[in-house]
C-alpha cells in the first residue's frame, strides 16, 4: 500500500510523508557503511548458527564426544562423534542413514515439541544417550531409531507417528509413546507390552486419566521438563505421567492463506483458569500404581529424579510458586516429604536438581535464601550438610560432580561467566579456573575429566575446546576441538562496554555500538535494542553476539543494550522487583541507563530515540512507546504478549498472581490499557501461527489502537510461529524494520544542526 511493502498492513493514518526526516550528512567512511550482503547471509545462514555444534554430550566414561552440526547455510543436522584419543572427527550418522533418501515427515506433536525447545533444525535434530553410553535413541521420520555404539547396529523400535520416547538406563529396552498410550519395547527382539495406569471405577473413557507419556504445555514452554517418562536405574521400572486436559481451554491455529486446511486444536491454560491435572503412576513390571501427593495444594509436577541408590523422587510445587516441595516415593506409591523450599515471591526452579551422590548418602541442591543462589550438600534426609558456594561466587549451574569437587559455573560479574572447581567437603573456598573475558560453558562426562569448553569471548569467534578437568591447578592445554563449520560475517561488532550507576546504588550493565563509520562531528539517532524480562541477559560480554547491532549501527545509528530489574543473574532482589508489575520498574530502569549512556556519548541524539524488541522484549517495546513517548520516540513490537490474561499461567501467576485477586496488576501490566496513549509510530509484527504468544495478542492490540483512533503499522507473518526461520521473510523482515526506523528517526546530522522534533501521530 503506497510506500510500505506489499505484506505490510497499515492501520490509521501513518503515511509516507508523515514528518519530515533529516537530511543525513554524508559519512566521512563511506567504505564502512552497512555491508550490502550482510543481510542475505544473516538470513541464509540464519542468523549465523548454522554449522555451529550443538548438542554436544560427552559420554559417561568420556571415550567420545556426540554433537550435531549442519552445513554454514542449512538447517539440516547430522550426528558427528569426536575421539578424544586421536582428535580425529568423523559423521556418525546423518537423516540419510535412516531414512533412506525419503523425506522427513513431522508430526504437529514433533514440531509442537520443536518449538517449545526453540529448535528450527531438520535432519537429526536431536539425541539421547542411554544412562551407560551404550547406546543412541534418535526420533526422526516418525520413528525411534536406536542406535548401538558397540557395534554399530541401527534398528528402529516401535511404531510410526510416535510422540516420544525413553530409552532405558541399559539401551536395552524403549518406552514409546503413542496416540497418549505408551509401549515398552524390547530393542534386540522386538517383543513389547502395555504400560497402562490402574483402571478407574465408572470410567467412561479409553484414558480417564487422559493421555500418558507425554509433558504438558506448561512444563515444556516454562518449567524447561520436555519429557512425561522416568527410566528407574535398573531399567525395569518405569514412571509415567498422565496429563488431564479436558478442563483446559483449547486454542485453535489455522492457516489464513489455507482456510480449508484443518486447524491444528491444542490446550492453553489461561491466568486464572483451569490448568492440566498431572498424575504420575509407576509401573515395576508387576503392578502399576499411583504416586500420591496433594494435589489440591501442589498441583505443578515439575521435576522427576530417579537415581541409582536412592528412593524416586518428584518435586512438586503450588499454583502461587510460592513452595516448592521435594518428596521421596516408597514402593507403595505414597510419599514422604523430603524438604520444602519457600519464597515469599515465587521460588525458581533448578532442573539440575536434586542431583543424588553416587552412592546416595546425600544429594547437591541449590535455593536463593541467601540472596542468590548458593549450592548445597544436603543429606539423604534433607537435613542441610553444607553450604559449598557463597552468595558472592553468581552460581549459575552444576557442571560436574567428582568424588572430591563439584565443578560449577558462576562470577560475580553477571555479564560473564567462568568456570569454577568446588572442594566437596566445604574446607576450602572455590577457585576460579577460567579468567579470559567473556563467557565459559562446560559439557562435561559424568565419570571422566573429559569436558568441552566453549568459550565466547569479549572478542574473536567462539571456539569449543576438549579438555580434561584438573583435579588440582589449572585447567590443561586442549586435546582438540570441536571445529565449526558456520560462516563468518566480514565485519566485527566494536562494542564499548558500559557500568551505569542507576538509582539506590544499582549498576547496571550495558553495551554501546557505534557506526564503524562514525564520525564525531555528527549526531546519531539511536536504537535500544531489549528484552527486559525475566530468564534473559542483553549485555554479556561476547561481542559475537553484536554482530547484527553493528550493522544496525552501520546504517546511521547508535544501538544500546541494557539490563535493569527482573532480569537474572544478580540476584534474588534484583529479579523480584517486577513482582506485581512487569513494566514499572523494569521501564525506569532501561529510561535510566539510557539517559546516563546519552549524557556521555553526546553524539547520541536523545531527541530520536527507537525502542526494538521480541516476545517480551516487543511487549516492552509498546508499553515504552506508550507510557514513555518523551524517551521514546519510534517502536517495533516482536510478538508481543498485549494482555497477560491471555498468557499461560505458570509464567504470569507467578509474576502477577492470580487476576481475581491481583486485577490491578493486570491491568497496570496490560498494553491493551494504555493503548489511547500511541503518539508515537509502532510496527507490531506477529507470525500468525504462533502457539507461544498467540496471534490474537497483535490483533487485540491493534483493535485497541484502531479503536482509540490510534494510527500504527501491523505486519502479520503468514504462517510462522514465534521463531521466524525462513531466509526470504526474514531478510524483508529486517529490511522492512530499518526502513521503519529510518523513516520515524532519520539519519545523522551534524552535531550543530537544529533539533529534530520526532515524529508526532496526529
Amino acid at each position: 500500500m503506497g510506500c510500505m511493502m506489499r505484506m505490510l498492513l497499515l492501520v490509521g493514518l501513518l503515511g509516507c510523508g508523515a514528518s519530515p526526516t533529516p537530511i543525513a550528512a554524508p559519512s566521512p567512511h563511506p567504505e564502512l557503511g552497512p555491508d550490502p550482503s550482510f543481510l542475505d547471509q544473516y538470513a541464509a545462514t540464519y542468523r549465523f548458527r548454522a554449522g555451529l555444534p550443538a548438542s554436544i554430550t560427552v559420554t559417561p566414561n568420556g571415550d567420545a564426544v556426540l554433537f550435531l552440526q549442519s552445513g554454514p547455510r542449512s538447517l539440516e543436522r547430522d550426528l558427528y562423534v569426536f575421539d578424544p584419543r586421536t582428535g580425529a572427527t568423523r559423521v556418525l550418522l546423518t537423516a540419510a542413514n535412516l531414512l533412506g533418501g525419503t523425506d522427513e515427515a513431522l508430526s504437529p506433536e514433533e514440531k509442537a515439541r520443536r518449538e517449545r525447545m526453540r529448535l528450527a533444525a531438520r535432519g537429526i535434530a536431536r539425541f539421547a544417550l542411554s544412562d551407560d553410553g551404550t547406546h543412541l535413541l534418535i526420533p526422526l521420520g516418525g520413528r525411534q531409531w536406536v542406535y548401538e555404539r558397540a557395534t554399530g547396529r541401527i534398528t528402529a523400535v516401535g511404531p510410526e507417528g510416535a510422540e516420544d520416547a525413553a530409552l532405558s538406563p541399559d539401551g536395552q529396552r524403549l518406552a514409546v509413546v503413542k496416540a497418549g498410550a505408551i509401549t515398552l519395547w524390547e530393542v534386540a527382539t522386538g517383543a513389547h507390552r502395555a504400560v497402562e495406569p490402574p483402571a478407574l471405577a465408572g470410567a467412561t473413557s479409553a484414558q480417564p486419566y487422559g493421555p500418558c507419556g507425554t509433558a504438558e504445555f506448561v512444563a515444556q514452554e516454562e518449567m524447561g521438563r520436555f519429557s512425561g517418562l522416568w527410566w528407574g536405574p535398573d531399567g525395569t521400572g518405569l514412571i509415567f505421567q498422565c496429563t488431564d486436559t479436558t478442563a483446559v481451554e483449547h486454542f485453535s491455529i489455522g492457516d489464513p492463506l489455507d482456510p480449508a486446511r484443518t486447524p491444528d486444536t491444542w490446550p492453553y491454560p489461561r491466568p486464572g483458569k483451569a490448568n492440566a491435572v498431572v498424575r504420575l503412576f509407576w509401573d515395576d513390571g508387576q503392578k502399576t500404581q499411583e504416586i500420591q501427593w496433594d494435589h489440591a495444594t501442589r498441583p505443578y509436577l515439575t521435576r522427576v529424579v530417579w537415581a541409582p541408590n536412592a528412593p524416586p523422587v518428584v518435586l512438586v510445587e503450588d499454583r502461587r510458586q510460592r513452595a516448592l516441595d521435594v518428596l521421596t516415593v516408597t514402593p507403595t506409591g505414597a510419599t514422604r516429604l523430603l524438604l520444602t523450599e519457600h519464597d515469599t515471591t515465587w521460588v525458581n526452579l533448578d532442573q539440575q536438581m536434586p542431583l543424588w551422590l553416587p552412592d546416595g548418602s546425600a544429594f547437591l541442591w541449590t535455593s536463593e535464601r541467601e540472596g542468590a543462589w548458593c549450592l548445597e550438600v544436603r543429606a539423604a534426609d534433607g537435613t542441610l550438610r553444607r553450604r559449598l558456594t557463597a552468595p558472592e561466587l553468581g552460581y549459575r549451574g552444576l557442571v560436574q560432580l567428582t568424588p572430591d569437587a563439584v565443578f560449577v559455573a558462576g562470577g560475580a560479574d553477571a555479564t560473564q561467566q567462568h568456570l569454577f572447581r568446588v572442594p566437596l567437603d566445604g574446607t576450602s573456598e572455590a577457585e576460579a579456573l577460567t579468567s579470559a573475558v567473556g563467557l565459559h560453558g562446560f559439557s562435561a562426562a559424568r565419570d571422566a575429566p573429559l569436558a568441552v569448553h566453549t568459550e565466547q569471548l569479549e572478542t574473536g569467534p567462539p571456539r569449543w575446546w576438549v579438555r580434561m578437568l584438573p583435579a588440582r591447578g589449572p585447567l590443561p592445554a586442549p586435546v582438540g576441538e570441536l571445529v565449526a563449520r558456520a560462516e563468518r560475517p566480514g565485519f566485527a561488532a566494536a562494542p564499548l562496554w558500559e557500568e551505569v550507576e542507576g538509582t539506590e546504588g544499582r549498576r547496571h550493565a550495558a553495551v554501546v555500538v557505534r557506526p564503524r563509520g562514525f564520525d564525531p562531528a555528527l549526531r546519531y539517532p539511536v536504537l535500544l535494542q531489549v528484552y527486559g524480562g525475566p530468564g534473559a541477559q542483553m549485555v554479556r560480554r561476547a561481542a559475537e553476539g553484536l554482530v547484527f547491532d553493528q550493522w544496525l549501527a552501520d546504517h546511521g545509528f547508535i544501538v544500546v543494550r541494557a539490563d535493569g530489574r527482573g532480569t537474572p543473574a544478580r540476584g534474588r532482589a534484583w529479579a523480584r522487583a517486577i513482582l506485581g508489575d512487569f513494566i514499572g520498574p523494569a521501564l525506569a530502569d532501561q529510561v535510566t541507563i539510557l539517559q546516563a549512556i546519552g549524557r556521555k556519548y553526546p553524539e547520541m541524539d536523545m531527541n530520536r530515540v527507537g525502542i526494538q524488541g521480541w516476545s517480551f522484549g516487543g511487549y516492552f517495546s509498546a508499553m515504552a512507546v506508550m507510557l514513555r513517548p518523551d524517551v521514546f520516540h519510534a517502536a517495533v513490537a516482536g510478538a508481543p504478549v498485549a494482555d497477560w490474561r491471555d498468557y499461560d499461567t505458570f509464567y504470569t501467576e507467578r509474576f502477577l498472581g492470580l487476576p481475581e485477586e491481583e486485577a490491578a496488576a493486570y491491568d497496570q501490566s496490560s498494553v491493551l490499557t494504555h493503548a489511547a496513549q500511541l503518539t508515537r509510530p509502532l510496527l507490531i509484527v506477529h507470525g500468525t501461527s504462533d502457539d507461544n504468544v498467540y496471534f490474537m495478542h497483535a490483533l487485540k492490540l491493534s483493535d485497541a489502537l484502531f479503536r482509540a483512533g490510534r494510527p500504527h503499522a501491523f505486519l502479520p507473518l503468514s504462517g510462522f510461529t514465534h521463531m521466524v526461520v525462513d531466509a526470504a521473510v526474514n531478510r524483508s523482515l529486517q529490511g522492512r524494520i530499518i526502513d521503519h526506523f529510518r523513516q520515524a528517526l532519520g539519519g545523522p546530522v551534524p552535531r550543530d544542526a537544529p533539533v529534530v522534533t520526532p515524529v508526532v501521530l496526529p
